[in-house]
């Protein structure tokens, strides 16, 4: 039987892009008899030397993936000592967009990493504003950075849209006269609860495009100005209980209403959520 390979994975990240190239490669020889051996968060010359000296017993080559210039240097010449064969992955295409661009690139390791973890924790806050989207549970009150509350139809749910692509969960709680608001809303950090109200001539209007889009008659109860003045004298009561922030959504872009939120949260939260 043909002597195995082994092939060394050495990265300044977690060397998931090295370990890829390496069994596309491989699988170019329909070889079954080959090991990878992954090493990720490759720091200094140390390191490097002892997966050198493993790799010199055996029918091996190096893939390396790493910004900086000093460990590389140091791998191509450990390789030209052990007469191993060394495959750099990141320096031809970071020389090519150099070229390209005019300018050096940045040498910092893990940056795609750290994209992909914000881009995840941008999806965890979007699914969890939707869980916990007009009150569904009341749990979402207790795991929510941030919690809005308001009558219908002061852009609650595409405000707590809005947050969560900025990394915040966001649940939302509807203030009805005649629904009690849940007792963990009360519970919660006031510095944590923004409460949202409009102008009553402003959230008739906008109340009866809703039931207008919805094909229903736009006289009824939930477009009535009297109703609404009434609601919103609750959800005023219920905030002054609260001591939360409150904010007129009247004439604001949610964007703006974003920023005023942003803004007390940095302000109270110096050290993030």
């Amino acid at each position: 039987m043909e002597a195995g390979i082994t092939i060394y994975v050495m990265s300044d990240s977690i060397g998931e892009t090295g370990e890829l190239i390496a069994r596309a490669a491989v699988r170019q020889f329909l070889r079954e008899n080959f090991e990878i051996k992954r090493y990720p968060y490759i720091v200094g010359e140390e390191q490097i030397e002892e997966i050198f000296e493993d790799a010199k017993n055996h029918k091996s080559i190096i893939i390396y993936t790493t910004v900086s210039e000093k460990n590389r240097d140091y791998i191509i010449r450990k390789g030209k000592e052990y007469n191993i064969p060394t495959v750099d992955v990141m320096t031809p295409p970071l020389e090519a967009l150099e070229k390209v661009l005019g300018f050096p690139p940045k040498r910092e390791s893990g940056i795609i990493r750290r994209l992909d973890e914000s881009y995840f924790k941008k999806v965890e806050a979007v699914e969890f504003a939707v869980k916990y989207d007009d009150g569904k549970d009341p749990r979402g009150i207790v795991k929510s950075d941030i919690c809005l509350v308001g009558v219908s139809r002061t852009s609650k749910t595409p405000l707590s849209m809005y947050l969560a692509h900025k990394y915040i969960k966001v649940a939302n709680i509807p203030l009805v006269p005649e629904v009690p608001p849940p007792k963990e809303l009360f519970e919660k950090d006031s510095k944590r609860i923004i409460g949202l109200v409009a102008n009553p001539i402003k959230l008739n209007e906008i109340r009866q495009e809703r039931l207008k889009s919805l094909g229903l008659d736009f006289n009824a109860k939930y477009a009535n100005l009297e109703r609404i003045n009434q609601e919103l004298e609750y959800s005023r009561r219920i905030m002054e209980k609260l001591g939360c922030l409150v904010i007129d959504v009247s004439y604001r872009a949610i964007e703006e209403t974003a920023t005023i939120i942003l803004e007390h949260i940095s302000k109270n939260f110096p050290k993030g959520l």
